[in-house]
């Protein structure tokens, strides 16, 4: 289970990845288009008018997706925003108790979000909803997305959460942990 779940987190970096390469591709190709355009009016040519469409709305769906998609990913590594300077005076069963306390929170909330954004997709889905731009992208698409990214991020926090009632570390602290050890 354990070599399941790394997999699936690391598949959803690596998806995160490509819609970041996404962006830079279509940006680069809006950017190029110009400059061509450019060279042309300055050879006494005619601009051609290159233009990517719905540039800058499929640059957001897919930024969102990249997002999403990578808050499982940052979790585990320990690179989300952290209180840990209270933490860190507490005695150890207190420690303990109040990060498994925020866990169940994370869990739970991570959850809801995962819900709410499949029911918007599916709602979505189900009434034809489209974008306004120039391409009309069904918006299931990225809210799929977007879902998918919640709901590997609640899986994450449970993973977290089961390992910790376990009588484990949860990996986001044994990773800062582990750094914090690095920079002395």
């Amino acid at each position: 289970m354990r070599h399941f779940l790394d997999g699936l987190y690391r598949v959803a970096e690596w998806m995160a990845m490509g819609a970041l390469c996404a962006v830079a591709l279509l940006v680069f190709a809006q950017v190029g288009g110009r400059v061509f355009d450019s060279l042309l009016t300055f050879a006494g040519g005619s601009p051609y008018g290159f233009l990517v469409p719905s540039l800058a709305e499929i640059a957001g769906f897919l930024l969102v997706g990249a997002s999403f998609l990578a808050l499982a990913g940052s979790f585990r590594a320990g690179s989300h925003i952290r209180v840990t300077l209270a933490l860190m005076n507490l005695p150890e069963p207190v420690r303990r108790a109040s990060e498994t306390a925020a866990l169940a929170a994370a869990t739970f909330l991570a959850g809801l979000l995962a819900w709410y954004t499949t029911m918007l997709a599916w709602d979505s889905y189900v009434y034809g909803e489209k974008s306004f731009g120039i391409i009309a992208v069904p918006l299931s698409l990225p809210q799929g997305v977007m879902a998918l990214g919640a709901i590997i991020f609640a899986v994450a926090t449970a993973d977290d959460l089961i390992a910790t009632l376990r009588g484990g570390r949860p990996t986001s602290i044994a990773k800062e942990e582990e750094g914090a050890g690095e920079v002395a």
